[in-house]
């Protein structure tokens, strides 16, 4: 005689459905349904029940059916330009913390700052029909620009606010920031200025902080003396490697060098450091993001912190607006705060 308690086991080798978990908790498959959306209807005791059964089972949800049926999604689409710089790590964990208490969950795409690849990216996740999207651009195109637009769910665009944003915005001004570092090292006394950055021409938020930086020195009477961008992704060897050629060109010695960002400007200290060069007595040194490692170096780097963790949690905070009726502000600025370290 069979035991009505003994779960129902899916034939070997084939996924489970959800009419042998509707059946192994003794339910209808529309309430083993609602039960694992999590629907507000179903009683607490079935639920639990449901849910049991399906953990006996291994049956995971089909949420794609569930959204062409009309539900709604809980998946937000997040497509980053990096994950080798630990800038965007940092945001993703604000953002995908804010998310998962509210039941929601991100699904991740790496533009690595390529246009045509971030519109890809874009096509690919509104075919699976996201409750929203979360973007830090490359350089959209008019094309991805136009997806958004027509998308009809909130989209909020993190890392930079300068640009009037397809839906909402949530970041810094990095033009602003650029020339917070610039106003600061000038009233340090600093006159001979370099700069050293990364492929800045697919990184459209280190050159708005460089035409930031620039602009403040002109205005202060002041130039460049010298500005050198390399191939390549910002990182600590690139920096390293880049200071030792920005130097070895120099007609005169720069009394300072502002870098892309603090990857590079780290990089740039261990050069000092395998030179004998002495920072700041000999060489000045200045970066941006507030990164831990910068401030772990026996001479903590100036820079400036970004807020990276607030940029994910309160993209997160507008979404979750947005799917609740509300409206949030268009642009949020998070702000930045400048770190006066010591090697400038």
């Amino acid at each position: 005689m069979d035991d009505q308690n003994t779960p129902v086991s899916p034939p070997s080798g084939r996924r489970p459905t959800l009419s042998q978990v509707a059946a192994a908790a003794g339910v209808s498959e529309i309430t083993a349904s609602r039960a694992l959306r999590g629907g507000g209807l179903v009683a607490k005791a079935t639920a639990d029940r449901v849910q049991a059964a399906a953990r006996d089972l291994n049956y995971v949800p089909n949420r794609l059916a569930g959204t062409l049926a009309g539900g709604s999604s809980r998946q937000v689409g997040v497509i980053l330009p990096s994950l080798s710089n630990s800038v965007f790590a940092d945001v993703l964990k604000g953002l995908e913390d804010r998310l998962e208490d509210a039941g929601y969950q991100p699904v991740l795409g790496i533009s690595n700052y390529d246009p045509a690849r971030e519109q890809r990216l874009i096509e690919n996740l509104l075919s699976w029909r996201p409750a929203g999207i979360v973007i830090a651009p490359a350089d959209m195109t008019e094309a991805s620009r136009a997806l958004l637009v027509r998308a009809d769910l909130p989209v909020v665009e993190i890392m930079d606010v300068d640009a009037a944003p397809t839906d909402m915005a949530v970041g810094i001004s990095h033009h602003s920031a650029g020339r917070a570092m610039a106003h600061y090292l000038l009233g340090r006394g600093y006159r001979r200025f370099a700069y050293l950055g990364h492929a800045i021409d697919s990184d459209l938020r280190a050159l708005a902080r460089l035409d930031g930086f620039r602009g403040a020195l002109g205005e202060a009477g002041q130039t460049l003396a010298q500005c050198l961008t390399l191939a390549g992704s910002s990182s600590v060897k690139l920096g390293r490697e880049g200071l030792a050629r920005l130097l070895a060109e120099a007609g005169q010695p720069p009394d300072l060098v502002y870098f892309s960002n603090d990857d590079m400007a780290v990089g740039g200290v261990f050069h000092c450091m395998a030179a004998g060069i002495s920072v700041p007595g000999d060489l000045a040194l200045a970066g941006f993001n507030g990164l831990e490692i910068g401030q772990a170096l026996p001479v903590p780097l100036t820079s400036i912190a970004s807020n990276r963790a607030a940029i994910g949690t309160e993209a997160a905070r507008h979404l979750i607006e947005r799917f609740t009726g509300g409206t949030p502000e268009k642009v949020s600025d998070v702000g930045f705060r400048l770190i006066p370290g010591k090697t400038a």
